[in-house]
């Protein structure tokens, strides 16, 4: 991770170990239940559209 002491300018270099891994750390319960609202609400726009086609 870059440390403060870096140029602005210079290009920021990130290992694609890094880069490409991702984890969804949901500690606290409001961003859990916005997470679920969010893919409740995925699946549930996606069974309407299909109703409607």
């Amino acid at each position: 991770m870059p440390t403060p002491s870096h140029h602005k300018d210079e290009p920021l270099h990130y290992d694609a170990d890094k880069a490409r891994g991702a984890e969804i750390i949901l500690t606290k319960r409001r961003n859990r239940v916005i997470f679920m609202a969010g893919l409740v609400g995925f699946v549930v726009l996606a069974l309407i559209l299909n109703w409607f086609a």
